[in-house]
């Protein structure tokens, strides 16, 4: 097995990171997305609740 140094390991995954495309922001819309869409459904859904009093 061939000893990589440790610069030139770091270099090879900064590079293969750069080409992975847009990964990290379509986790960060979708996580967005959603979150906003739980808070608008309970939003919307509070004001069906039915009071007893």
């Amino acid at each position: 097995m061939e000893h990589t140094p440790a610069a030139a390991w770091l270099a090879e995954a900064t590079s293969a990171a750069q080409h992975q495309g847009p990964g990290n922001l379509l986790r960060v819309v979708l996580i967005v997305m959603m979150a906003g869409c739980a808070l608008t459904g309970w939003f919307l859904l509070r004001g069906y609740k039915q009071k007893d009093d």
